[in-house]
């Protein structure tokens, strides 16, 4: 997709808290399940959009920055805070380009996919190990690779049908360079709205190996924020720990 950067999904998401059909709303379960790691300490998350998670996160005591690649989400998120419980780093995430240490660094919602190279991948894994301290923990909520991806190169979806609005997903598929490029497009009444996204899928293997590249091995890997058992298919959330020594 010509034209796609770091800032692009957040440029074109002028009122991303209003499209449910984006938007998780797993916030608390995550929330809990991060603020277990990071204790009195301090958080990054990397991609933090509009502070989903990153703001009920500080609220509970956690010392949270968050880096984001567009100024326009950006702004979306200061525009929340009633004070300075979140620091806003305006940035390419995949270079973490703040000043650790933190004790929990985490990246949700498939938001890590957003890196479209393995590359960019590996050295964000990098970069975390660099700014985690010891025994501080790198966490990822992913979803598996869904099957339909290994035999298509283009699909067609649809997300949600209302009485004023459809929800559509066209998408092309590389599965040499494990990218898909896709329009969400939004019809309604008065208009059609595009919403343009690129990701990078990674096989849970693929992204252990990073890991162990980085010096963070994989400590755990469940099926959600409570602990559920991963089966293979949809979301996982993996934790990946410095050593202390």
């Amino acid at each position: 997709m010509r034209g796609w950067n770091a800032a692009t999904f957040g440029d074109t998401m002028p009122d991303y808290d209003l499209q449910d059909w984006a938007v998780a709303t797993d916030e608390a379960e995550a929330t809990e399940f991060l603020a277990a790691y990071a204790k009195d300490g301090c958080a990054l998350e990397l991609g933090v959009g509009t502070g989903r998670v990153a703001i009920p996160l500080a609220r509970q005591g956690v010392r949270t920055t968050g880096i984001e690649g567009s100024q326009a989400m950006a702004g979306q998120l200061e525009r929340k805070l009633s004070g300075d419980e979140v620091r806003v780093v305006v940035g390419d995430f995949a270079d973490v380009a703040v000043e650790g240490p933190f004790d929990l660094v985490y990246c949700v919602f498939n938001t890590f996919l957003l890196l479209l190279t393995q590359e960019e991948q590996v050295r964000c894994f990098r970069r975390v190990a660099e700014v985690l301290a010891p025994g501080g923990v790198f966490v990822l909520q992913l979803s598996a690779p869904q099957a339909y991806l290994l035999t298509d190169r283009q699909s067609m979806h649809t997300l949600s049908v209302g009485m004023d609005r459809m929800v559509m997903l066209a998408a092309t598929h590389d599965p040499v360079l494990q990218r898909v490029d896709r329009q969400q497009v939004v019809m309604t009444e008065a208009g059609n709205r595009l919403y343009p996204l690129a990701y990078r899928y990674v096989w849970p293997s693929e992204l252990d190996l990073m890991g162990e590249l980085a010096g963070l091995p994989l400590s755990c890997r469940w099926g959600g924020w409570q602990s559920e058992r991963f089966t293979g298919s949809g979301f996982h959330v993996s934790v990946y720990q410095k050593p202390t020594g």
